[in-house]
């Protein structure tokens, strides 16, 4: 159930005490809409279509925003690369407005459609392809602890974002069907055999730090490389470091980014699969685009790069912190995000500086590196990363540090103290956390608004007492 949303839970906190003893309906009614699984909402749709709203206002942003600006940031590098300044003109002297300018030019150019195209299928192919870009960050999590920020939470999430990713295909396909155009079909046909192709490597490097982890909670691998940098995951052996780097690649040739773009190459088909497209719906398939570099980019730094948890644990060293819903806990939370997002940025950065740097691969290339070279690769690293894991299962590092005491691997919703059980070779459990910290937290609630209640009907009870006298 979504917390907090429509009822303050502790009166005394907020100094709310006295002004809902003057209205004693009022703070009963408030009561009723308590949104925890102690009471029943009367209204529990409104609750989850305001919280819905909420995040799906905020993933739209932020797919949005960062499209603009890695369009923006990949003109200037790629001028940097050929030794010219990218744009300078609109928006002062970087040229910042540019994107937002081409933009509203896209807006005003007309929208056209070859006369023989399917106009159903045409027209909602692009929305195919943004759709399940943005669906992608429903379970991206970018920041951890027991109350992740993150749009719904989910035991599976690794499996979800990749399943999710693969859906962009359609799009493609619906709009190289669609458009009537043989340039545009080989395009679709090409990216539909790349994206099947590559996503059988690049589920093969995810279940790597699947495996570590002991769960496919992106939370939880997040979680399992706080402190060091020496905690991350591309750094647990050398197994997990040549993995990182296949996952990288694999993650570019899925997006369709150079030197995997043959479903549109210019060279050879036109555009390839946006051919026929132009004005808004072919800005909506070069959102879809960055808005997928940045997904797989935020999912390798989750994976690998630590997620949330920057290579200096500034917030412990600080002891910046503390109990849900604080000042400290807010900051933590924040730099966290911010950690997670530049993680990202560097991720699409490094994707940007690639296409602008090697040529061009054939379709024949591009399928012997998925086929001859990366399966083959991952299917031994994997092997590998399970050897190593269990012959060394307490090391970090390249086997030379120790996991530290304080690391928690949860698993299926039980706990067990890293350093404690694979130190001593058993395994503890203990309570089955998340479902007991509800229930506590319920029953908290459910004694505070008891009181809270008690004590506003025997104020009401000394109010008729004294009007009486």
């Amino acid at each position: 159930m979504p917390r907090g949303l429509l009822v303050v839970t502790n009166w005394k906190k907020w100094q709310w005490l006295r002004w809902f003893e003057e209205k004693p309906k009022v703070a009963r009614f408030l009561l009723e809409l308590t949104l925890f699984d102690t009471y029943i909402c009367p209204w529990p749709w409104l609750a989850y279509t305001i919280a819905g709203l909420v995040h799906v206002a905020l993933i739209l942003n932020l797919v949005a925003v960062s499209a603009l600006v890695f369009i923006w940031l990949e003109r200037k590098i790629s001028g940097r690369i050929q030794d010219r300044l990218g744009p300078t003109r609109v928006g002062g002297k970087f040229g910042w407005l540019q994107t937002l300018a081409d933009g509203l030019k896209l807006l005003t150019k007309e929208d056209l459609m070859p006369a023989t195209a399917d106009g159903f299928l045409f027209r909602i192919a692009p929305y195919v392809c943004f759709c399940a870009s943005i669906a992608a960050f429903i379970a991206i999590p970018f920041a951890g602890g027991p109350y992740p920020w993150i749009a719904q939470h989910l035991n599976t999430g690794v499996f979800f974002v990749l399943a999710v990713l693969g859906l962009e295909v359609f799009g493609v396909i619906l709009a190289g069907y669609a458009s009537a155009s043989k340039w545009s079909l080989f395009g679709a046909m090409r990216e539909a055999a790349q994206v099947v192709s590559y996503e059988v490597p690049l589920g093969m490097c995810v279940v790597v730090p699947v495996l570590i982890a002991g769960s496919m909670d992106m939370v939880v691998i997040g979680d399992r490389q706080a402190g060091w940098f020496t905690n991350w995951l591309v750094f647990h052996d050398p197994f997990t470091f040549i993995t990182a780097c296949v996952f990288f690649t694999c993650a570019m040739a899925s997006v369709n980014r150079a030197p995997f773009d043959l479903a549109e190459a210019e060279s050879e088909l036109v555009a390839g699969f946006h051919t026929e497209y132009s004005g808004i719906r072919w800005s909506f398939f070069f959102m879809a685009e960055y808005g997928s570099m940045f997904s797989v980019s935020i999912l390798a730094a989750i994976l690998f790069f630590g997620g949330w948890h920057g290579p200096v644990p500034i917030t412990s060293l600080l002891g910046v912190g503390g109990e849900v819903g604080t000042l400290g806990w807010g900051l933590a939370q924040a730099l966290g995000l911010a950690n997670v997002l530049f993680k990202g940025v560097i991720g699409v950065c490094l994707m940007i500086w690639v296409r602008w740097t090697l040529p061009r691969l054939r379709i024949d290339q591009v399928m012997t590196v998925c086929l001859k070279y990366c399966t083959p690769i991952a299917a031994v690293m994997f092997l590998g990363a399970t050897f190593w894991h269990y012959n060394l299962p307490s090391k970090n590092f390249f086997g030379l540090t120790d996991v530290p005491a304080e690391v928690y691997e949860i698993s299926e919703g039980w706990e067990r103290v890293a350093g404690e059980s694979q130190n001593s070779g058993n395994t503890e459990l203990v309570a089955a956390g998340e479902h007991a910290r509800i229930s506590s937290l319920s029953d908290q609630v459910l004694l505070e608004n008891a009181s809270l209640e008690n004590a506003l009907l025997e104020n009401a009870s000394l109010e008729n007492v004294g009007g009486r006298r």
